[in-house]
């Protein structure tokens, strides 16, 4: 049976669930994990057989009222809700994507690396920073350049997902100490959240 450890979890490979471990008990969650609008004021994340693993309670009317002024909108409950049924996502190990491992700038706290090309950076650094800030994608650039059928900058992540998503949506390249490394692009990899009203790339914008 393949297994992925850490601290808290360990998800199972072999059959679809995710066990939570503390102080000496375990219990295991089925995936997927869903994100059910319960009512107009919270939202659940259940497991696939329905166990309840988290409320997010919400208030879109606070401002009116100073005793809901501590509570969330209902988008920030929904993200938070969302990202929280997504835990077993973000830990499950994807097949070809590898952490770093080695290198100057490799970290232990954040293994995964990918590499932009200088010029996709210049010509695309606004719409970059804006849809990382959109999709909460941490953007650490490590100020390492690799030189490789021309100049290429380094990004490092925590999560592996966050590492993946930039890659697809960049047109990156994956890093396996100082090589690149060209693995298969997931199925069903979830989609950004998309800029609105972003203008078409002009080339003279550059010149």
């Amino acid at each position: 049976m393949k297994q992925r450890t850490s601290t808290l979890f360990l998800i199972d490979r072999a059959a679809p669930t995710f066990l939570f471990c503390s102080h000496g008990s375990s219990r295991r969650f089925k995936l997927p994990w869903t994100l059910i609008r319960e009512n107009s004021e919270s939202y659940v994340v259940r497991d696939a057989n329905g166990v309840t693993l988290a409320w997010v309670f919400c208030r879109d009317d606070s401002q009116r009222y100073s005793f809901g002024a501590s509570k969330l909108t209902s988008e920030e409950a929904r993200r938070i809700g969302k990202a929280i049924s997504r835990i077993p996502e973000f830990m499950m190990p994807r097949q070809g994507f590898y952490p770093r491992g080695e290198g100057k700038r490799w970290r232990p706290d954040r293994p995964y690396h990918v590499a932009l090309q200088d010029q996709y950076i210049r010509e695309h650094w606004g719409e970059i920073d804006a849809l990382c800030r959109l999709n909460s994608l941490p953007l650490n650039a490590t100020g390492e350049a690799i030189q490789k059928d021309g100049v290429w900058r380094v990004y490092e992540f925590t999560w592996q997902m966050d590492a993946i998503l930039f890659w697809d949506r960049f047109e990156g390249r994956w890093l396996r100490g100082s090589e690149f490394h060209y693995p298969e692009r997931p199925k069903k990899l979830p989609s950004l959240k998309p800029l609105e009203n972003w203008p078409k790339f002009n080339p003279r914008d550059v010149r």
